[in-house]
C-alpha cells in the first residue's frame, strides 16, 4: 500500500504505521512537494522534520479523534444497492435540512435511517446533512471540523455515511452534504505544519484565510476539489451545499467555485448522474448561479436569505440587525417577484449599497433556496428558539405556504414540519477546558452586548444544550403538532403535482392592506394577517384547495374570497388562458 502527503518545505518526512517509522522518499514533477512511502497496516500518521506525529490531511477516518492517527479507509469495502439510482437534479426539489447529532436522541446516521419514511410521507426530494468532517469532542454542529476528508466517529464513521446515503437512494431521497472550505476549527488543525494550506494575503471572519491564489495555492486547490470529488464519487453522494462562499477569497484568473464547477460537471458526464453544487453565499448576485462559460462561478443553486428575512420579519414583527430592511409586505412582494431585496438597494445593516438585480428571463427561481427557518436562523439566536416559538401555527403555516408554493427551491428545517417545541441551540464539547472555557464565555459575551441577559444563554459546553435540542418525536402524532405536519404534507404534494408551483418567471404578489396574495398560474396563496378580510384574487375562485385558520371557513366571493382573521387560503381560480 501506498502512502503520500503533501509537505513542500519539509526536509524530512516519516511515516509512522502501526507504531513504526518509515522513511518517506520526496517526488518530483509533476506533484512537486509530495512524498510517498509503501507500507501495510490500518493506522498511520506523519512525522514532519521531527516534529509530533499528525494525521493525514486527506485522512478519511480519526476513530480515536482529530490529535490520534489516521484509519486506511477503502471505499471499495462499502456497501452499495444502488446501482439504479440515477440522480435527482436539485431544482426545483424539496430540501430537507438535517443535522445527525440532533435529529435523533443516538445522533447517529444509523439512528436517522429509521425515520427515513417520515421524509418520503413530507414529500421531501434531498436529504441536506449538516457537516460530518471529523471535529474535536463528539458533538458539534459541523462548522468546527478540522478533517475534511473524515467522517465524525460518533455518527458512524465513513461506513455509517455510506450506509446512510444508499438508505436514502432506496427510499427515493437524494443527498446533499454541507462542506466547510473556507475556514478549519480551533482544535486539531495541523495543516500549517505540512504546508501552505492558509495565507496572510487575505483576512476573512475566522483569521487567515485558506490559500486559494498565494505560492503553493494549486495544491491547496486541489485538497479542496478532490474532497468534494470524492464525496460525489466514493460515497455516491449527489450534491454539496458550500458554507459562506464569499469567504473563499481568491484573485487567481479561474476562482475556485469555477475549477470546482467545471470538474464537477465532467464528474457527472462520467458517473450518468446530476451532481449539485449548492452554495451559501452573502453576496446576493445571480452570477454565483451562471453558468461558467458565461463567466459565472457555475453554481446549480445558492441560498436566498432575503426570503427568510422578508418572511420572519412581516411574520414576527422583529426588526433588529439585519432584519432593518424587512417586514413591510411590499418586501416580501420584490423578493418573491425579485429573488433579492439587496439588489442594488442601500443595506441598512451593512452600511452600503448591495447586491446585484437578478435577469429574470434567465435565471430561474429554482436557482435560489427559499425557506422560514435553518440551522443558522434557529441556532445562532440567542436561546435557539424556532419560528414556532416567535408566532402562532396559523403564522408559521402562511409562511410555509407562500415559500414551498412559491418560486423558489424550498427548504425545510428538520422539525419545523410539525412545529417541534425543542429548540435547536448552539453546543460544542471541545475537550480541552480552557478553549471550551473561552467558546462558553465569547457566547454568552456576545448576546450580552445586544440587550440578552448572558445567564439566560444556553452554556455551549453544557451536554444538556445538545440534548435539548435533539428532536422529540414524540410529538409527531399529537393533535397541535399533527396538524402543522398535515398541512407541510399538503403543501409539498400540491408542489409536486403542479409544475406552476416552480417558476420564478411566472410570479406577481399583490398587497392589499392586511391581505398578500401570491399569483401562480391558476392559483392563490391568500395571507390575511391581523382582521378577515374579502380579498380581491384576480380571477373567479371555484375551489379552496388547501386552508389553515382558527376561525371560520374561507367563503368564496365572486372574484375573491373573504378570509378569517389570521389565515391562509390556497384557492383555484378559472383558467386565465
Amino acid at each position: 500500500m501506498q502512502f503520500g502527503v503533501w509537505a513542500p518545505r519539509a526536509q524530512t518526512v516519516d511515516l509512522v504505521l502501526n507504531g513504526r517509522e518509515v522513511a518517506m522518499e520526496r517526488t518530483g514533477s509533476p506533484r512537486e512537494g509530495w512524498w510517498t512511502a509503501e507500507g501495510e497496516g490500518e493506522r498511520y500518521a506523519f512525522r514532519v522534520d521531527g516534529g509530533d506525529p499528525r494525521p493525514d490531511p486527506r485522512s478519511g477516518w480519526q476513530p480515536e479523534g482529530v490529535h490520534a492517527a489516521s484509519a486506511v479507509v477503502d471505499p471499495a469495502r462499502f456497501t452499495w444497492t444502488d446501482g439504479d439510482w440515477t440522480g435527482r437534479d436539485v431544482h426545483g426539489a424539496v430540501f430537507y435540512e438535517l443535522h445527525v447529532g440532533t435529529f435523533t436522541e443516538a445522533g447517529t446516521f444509523a439512528a436517522a435511517i429509521e425515520h427515513l419514511d417520515h421524509l418520503v410521507e413530507l414529500g421531501v426530494d434531498v436529504v441536506e446533512v449538516l457537516p460530518v468532517s471529523a471535529w474535536d469532542g463528539p458533538w458539534n454542529w459541523g462548522y468546527d471540523g478540522v478533517a475534511p476528508y473524515a467522517v465524525q466517529h460518533e455518527y458512524g464513521g465513513p461506513h455509517g455515511l455510506a450506509a446512510f446515503v444508499d438508505a436514502c437512494h432506496a427510499k427515493g431521497l437524494a443527498v446533499a452534504l454541507d462542506c466547510v472550505y473556507n475556514h478549519l476549527g480551533p482544535s486539531g488543525n495541523y495543516l500549517g505544519e505540512f504546508g501552505p494550506y492558509f495565507t496572510d494575503k487575505h483576512d476573512t471572519p475566522w483569521g487567515a484565510a485558506v490559500n486559494l491564489d498565494d505560492d503553493g495555492a494549486l495544491e491547496v486547490r486541489r485538497w479542496i476539489v478532490d474532497n468534494a470529488l470524492r464525496w460525489f464519487r466514493d460515497f455516491h453522494v449527489d450534491a454539496l451545499r458550500l458554507d459562506a462562499v464569499h469567504a473563499l477569497v481568491d484573485d487567481s484568473e479561474q476562482h475556485v467555485l469555477q475549477q470546482l464547477a467545471d470538474e464537477t460537471a465532467q464528474l457527472s458526464r462520467e458517473l450518468g448522474r446530476p451532481l449539485g453544487l449548492v452554495a451559501e453565499s452573502d453576496l446576493n448576485d445571480a452570477a454565483m448561479v451562471t453558468p461558467t462559460a458565461q463567466g459565472g462561478r457555475g453554481m446549480s443553486a445558492q441560498w436566498d436569505d432575503d426570503v427568510h428575512h422578508a418572511l420572519h420579519a412581516w411574520l414576527t414583527g422583529e426588526r433588529q440587525g439585519y432584519y432593518a430592511d424587512f417586514g413591510d409586505p411590499e418586501v416580501v412582494k420584490t423578493v418573491f417577484e425579485e429573488a433579492f431585496f439587496h439588489a442594488g438597494r442601500f443595506s441598512t445593516f451593512r452600511g452600503k449599497v448591495w447586491g446585484v438585480p437578478v435577469d429574470r428571463a434567465r435565471v430561474p427561481g429554482t436557482a435560489f433556496l427559499g425557506y422560514l427557518q435553518t440551522h443558522d436562523q434557529v441556532g445562532n439566536r440567542a436561546v435557539g428558539d424556532r419560528i414556532g416559538h416567535l408566532m402562532s401555527p396559523t403564522r408559521q403555516a402562511a409562511g410555509a405556504a407562500l415559500y414551498l408554493l412559491g418560486p423558489f427551491t424550498p427548504m425545510v428545517f428538520m422539525g419545523e414540519e410539525w412545529n417541534a417545541s425543542t429548540k435547536w441551540q448552539f453546543f460544542t464539547s471541545f475537550p480541552d477546558p480552557e478553549l471550551g472555557k473561552a467558546v462558553s464565555e465569547g457566547r454568552r459575551g456576545e448576546f450580552g452586548q445586544h440587550g440578552w441577559d448572558a445567564e439566560d444563554v444556553p452554556d455551549p459546553q453544557d451536554p444538556t444544550t445538545r440534548e435539548n435540542s435533539v428532536l422529540d418525536w414524540a410529538e409527531v402524532t399529537e393533535p397541535g403538532h399533527a396538524r402543522v405536519l398535515a398541512w407541510y404534507r399538503t403543501l409539498t404534494a400540491l408542489r409536486r403535482r403542479l409544475p406552476e408551483f416552480t417558476d420564478l418567471r411566472a410570479v406577481r404578489v399583490d398587497v392589499a392592506g392586511n391581505a398578500l396574495v401570491l399569483h401562480r398560474g391558476d392559483h392563490r396563496v391568500v395571507v390575511t394577517l391581523g382582521a378577515g378580510a374579502d380579498v380581491d384574487v384576480e380571477g373567479a375562485p371555484v375551489e379552496v384547495v388547501a386552508s389553515f385558520s382558527d376561525g371560520p371557513a374561507p367563503e368564496l366571493l365572486g372574484e375573491g374570497v373573504r378570509t378569517a382573521a389570521e389565515s391562509v387560503v390556497v384557492l383555484r381560480v378559472a383558467s386565465q388562458g
